[in-house]
């Protein structure tokens, strides 16, 4: 009897200690465990957080580029706090993907690594991603590497990804498919629709000399936002760069995403990418605005306070789901 009694306890021991192993370890995935990485670089460190969920073995870490401006590593800026990046890094996690997300060389954290403008260029921002790319490689926790760029952080990644064996798949998000210059000609256009046409055209005129890598001399005090010399490096350092001729070198999986309702970036543009290269996926989101999340009008006030300045309001379950799929396809 005392054999029994004895055996009972040992086995009801055993199933609460078990109980107590699963629901603990079901707990810890519940929570975001997140650490601090640092990239060391000649002008300064840049630093960024890296979430890993728990496992007995190496599983996929996607690298999350931010988009344009001073855009932090979580997708806020000082007046537009929105979390889209953080919600994406934390979605990928549920979902067994590790991630690691950086504030751009002079931006938040990361603002003493930055350079005086002059001295800045478009491909600093490319060479930060081919190194945080060399650093996630040495780490024995993750499988394989896959690059997930936002905005123009989108084309800053598809660049540091081409011809690098150590970056499995390539995710575009809400990018464009033309040069920067057509862009910003776009933009322009509607924003001096009732300006007088020499006008545009001599700022047309500016922008087509920085396409051709020419700077710009005497550029008049009305212009000098755009036009300064001290960002026109850059500028040709930017313009250089065709999306579609990018994303056409590209020989690993690429998934592109695009939303129907982003009063950034048309459908058009990821028509354009798709086009560029056959063998990309191509999924159009059905109401998704700029910053992944529900937007049932594209009146630009109406989304910047619903989306661009909501904390709270989610990114679109579709956009995880089509991601963690896609990287672990």
């Amino acid at each position: 009897m005392k054999r029994k009694l004895l055996g009972l306890l040992l086995y009801l021991i055993l199933i609460i200690l078990l109980l107590f192993f699963f629901t603990t370890r079901a707990s810890a995935q519940l929570l975001v465990t997140e650490e601090p990485i640092v990239l060391k670089t000649s002008t300064g460190d840049i630093y960024g957080t890296l979430k890993v969920p728990v496992n007995n073995k190496p599983i996929p870490v996607a690298l999350i580029i931010a988009g344009s401006g001073p855009t932090d590593r979580n997708g806020n800026q000082r007046q537009m706090k929105n979390n889209s990046l953080k919600m994406l890094s934390d979605g990928l996690f549920y979902n067994n993907i590790a991630t690691l997300c950086f504030d751009k060389r002079g931006i938040a954290e990361s603002k003493a690594a930055g350079k005086d403008e002059a001295d800045l260029r478009f491909d600093d921002y490319i060479n930060d991603v081919r190194s945080w790319i060399d650093l996630l490689a040495k780490d024995k926790r993750f499988s394989e590497i896959a690059i997930v760029g936002h905005s123009e952080g989108s084309l800053i990644g598809m660049i540091a990804a081409q011809d690098n064996k150590k970056v499995s798949r390539y995710i575009y998000i809400a990018g464009v498919g033309e040069p920067a210059a057509n862009i910003l000609k776009e933009q322009l256009s509607k924003q001096m629709a009732t300006q007088p046409q020499v006008a545009k055209d001599m700022i047309f005129s500016y922008i087509d000399k920085l396409e051709k890598g020419e700077t710009i001399t005497d550029v008049p005090a009305s212009l000098n936002m755009l036009f300064r010399p001290s960002v026109q490096p850059y500028m040709i350092s930017w313009f250089k760069y065709n999306p579609q001729e990018e994303i056409s070198k590209l020989t690993i999986p690429v998934l592109i995403l695009q939303g129907t309702t982003d009063i950034q970036v048309t459908v058009k543009q990821a028509e354009l990418l798709a086009d560029a290269n056959s063998k990309a996926q191509k999924i159009i989101i059905d109401k998704m605005d700029h910053v992944m999340k529900n937007s049932e009008t594209t009146d630009q006030p109406t989304q910047i306070k619903d989306s661009y300045t909501n904390l709270d309001k989610p990114v679109m379950p579709e956009v995880i789901k089509n991601i963690s799929s896609f990287i672990k396809e």
